[in-house]
C-alpha cells in the first residue's frame, strides 16, 4: 500500500505546482496565440501564389510547415531562446508621446531600431534578401509574421507610462479576482481576453473575420510602412472609452470594443499579406 500512497501525494504535488503556474501573471502576448494564428492565416489566404510558394520554401523543415505554425514563435523565445528573446523584446511595441497626435519620429521613439517599427523594416529587409542564408530569411518571416501582427493590437503603439495598459488593472465581473482584487489587465483583455469571450475556434473565428468589410489594401513598398499602422493603433487607444474610466470593466466594455479589435485582426492579416508578397515576390 506504500507506492499508491506515494503516487497520490506525488499527483498533490503536481496539482498544487500547477495551480501555483496557473495563478502567476503571465507576460503580455499580442493578440495571444489564437490572435497571431488569425492574422498568419488571413495572410496566406491574401498572399500571392509565388509569395506563397517562395515562404513554403522557407518554412519546409519547421514542425509545423505553414504561417499559423509560425505565428507565435517570436512570443515563445522567452522561453526557448532567452538572450535572443530577450535581445528582441523591444521588437514588439513602440511607445508614442502621449502630447502630441502620435507621430512616429524613428530618432525619438525607435533608438537603434529597436522597436516595432525598426524591427519589422529591418527584419523584412532580410526576409527580401536572396543573398541571405534559408536560416536567417526564415527566422526574418517568423518576425515579421509576428510583429505585423504585434503593431495592429491598438496597446502596442499604447502609453510607456502603463507599460501599454499592462499596469492598468481590471476587475471583470465573473473572472475570478487575483491578490489586490483584480482579474486582468487592459492589455491581457485586448490581447486574448475578449477574443476567448467569444468561444470560437479557428476555423469559425477565420470565417467570421473574412466577413468584416475593410478598404483595400494597395500594394506596399519595401520598407513597409509600418510607422503608419503604429500611428492608427495609438490613435484608437485615444479614443474615449478605450481606457475603462473606472477600474472595472462595464458590461458593454466588450461588446463595444470587440468590433474594433477583430477589424484590426482583419487589417493586420490584410497588411502582412501584402508585406510578404513585397519581400517574397517582388516585381511579380
Amino acid at each position: 500500500m506504500t507506492e499508491p500512497r506515494a503516487s497520490a501525494r506525488s499527483a498533490r504535488r503536481l496539482l498544487g505546482a500547477a495551480a501555483l503556474v496557473l495563478a502567476l501573471p503571465l507576460p503580455a502576448l499580442a493578440w495571444g496565440p489564437q490572435g497571431h494564428r488569425l492574422v498568419a492565416e488571413l495572410a496566406w489566404d491574401g498572399m500571392s501564389p509565388a509569395a506563397r510558394a517562395e515562404a513554403a520554401k522557407l518554412l519546409a523543415g519547421e514542425p509545423d510547415p505553414t504561417l499559423p505554425g509560425i505565428a507565435n514563435w517570436a512570443d515563445e523565445l522567452r522561453a526557448n531562446d532567452p538572450d535572443l528573446g530577450k535581445r528582441s523584446g523591444k521588437w514588439h511595441y513602440v511607445n508614442l508621446p502621449e502630447d502630441g497626435d502620435c507621430h512616429y519620429d524613428a530618432a525619438r521613439d525607435c533608438p537603434n531600431g529597436n522597436c516595432a517599427v525598426g524591427a519589422i523594416q529591418a527584419q523584412t529587409a532580410i526576409l527580401a534578401d536572396r543573398g541571405k542564408s534559408k536560416a536567417e530569411r526564415l527566422q526574418a518571416l517568423k518576425f515579421v509574421v509576428h510583429l505585423v501582427g504585434d503593431v495592429h493590437q491598438p496597446l502596442h503603439a499604447g502609453y510607456a507610462r502603463d507599460k501599454g495598459g499592462n499596469d492598468f488593472q481590471l476587475a471583470i465581473p465573473g473572472q475570478p479576482e487575483r491578490p489586490g482584487g483584480y482579474g486582468a489587465n487592459l492589455h491581457s483583455l485586448w490581447d486574448s481576453g475578449m477574443l476567448s469571450m467569444s468561444k470560437l475556434g479557428d476555423e469559425r473565428y477565420l470565417a467570421k473575420l473574412k466577413r468584416i468589410q475593410v478598404p483595400a489594401v494597395s500594394a506596399v513598398g519595401l520598407p513597409p510602412p509600418a510607422a503608419d499602422w503604429a500611428e492608427e493603433s495609438c490613435k484608437l487607444v485615444r479614443q474615449p472609452g478605450f481606457y475603462p474610466p473606472t477600474h472595472k470593466l462595464a458590461p458593454d466594455y466588450v461588446a463595444t470594443w470587440r468590433p474594433l479589435a477583430e477589424t484590426q485582426l482583419r487589417l493586420g492579416g490584410e497588411h502582412l499579406a501584402k508585406v510578404l508578397d513585397a519581400a517574397l515576390a517582388p516585381g511579380r
